[in-house]
């Protein structure tokens, strides 16, 4: 049993980095041991709000997979709904979120995912980076969360317009609504013990290509 938490950064104002940028960042991250490999690249419709795990949404039926999913699977979300009782008429995070993308690519080395963000529909359509888990084989992040939990999940969105991002939500005992975030380009990560600040680690890389003054926000389910 336990609380589980999605945390988001992202930058002050909302803006779509270019494509060769946010690839810099995705690249950094597994450099940096922030992430474990593989990866995931989707494209398609995509609710920024939706919770990475068990929600029925598209990204949680990537990051849920132990196996990856073949190049070309097309993903709705709800399409394996035994895995959430999220009710459909309210909105991401406390309901099941609309969405729907196709696998465009996936790979077992970071520096593959450029050629691959390359060809994909960057400002068409909702671009997302699956990655496995944290790399709890970094010592920051290790003193951050406390313990290794491979059953974590980091997702790098490039949205082909903004979103507003829920700031701080408790889908188990709040109701929907209060304040948001417009987000174009974020990180989301999810982990179950650990520090609720941002995580320094983590927070260095994406400021690095995000830029400072950044916006941390979670959502605990």
């Amino acid at each position: 049993m336990g609380i589980w938490t999605d945390a988001f950064l992202a930058p002050a104002e909302p803006r779509l980095s270019p494509v060769d940028s946010f690839g810099r960042l995705l690249v950094d991250l597994g450099r940096d041991r922030i992430v474990r490999m593989p990866w995931t690249l989707i494209a398609g419709q995509f609710d920024v709000n939706t919770t990475l795990l068990w929600s029925g949404g598209v990204i949680a039926e990537v990051a849920g997979r132990v196996q990856g999913l073949p190049v070309g699977t097309l993903l709705r979300s709800g399409a394996d709904d035994w895995v959430t009782d999220a009710p459909r008429s309210e909105p991401a995070p406390w309901g099941c979120p609309a969405e729907h993308g196709r696998v465009l690519a996936s790979g077992d080395a970071v520096l593959d995912v450029l050629p691959a963000l390359a060809q994909a529909p960057y400002g068409n359509l909702d671009i997302a980076v699956v990655f496995e888990s944290l790399d709890f084989d970094n010592p920051a992040l290790l003193r951050h969360f406390w313990r290794a939990d491979h059953r974590t999940a980091v997702v790098c969105y490039a949205l082909a317009r903004p979103q507003p991002r829920v700031r701080h939500a408790d889908t188990l005992t709040g109701s929907p609504g209060g304040p948001t975030h417009d987000v174009q380009v974020c990180l989301v990560y999810t982990f179950k013990q650990g520090d609720q600040e941002a995580c320094p680690a983590i927070d260095a890389v994406v400021r690095r290509h995000l830029g400072p003054g950044l916006i941390h926000g979670r959502t605990w389910h």
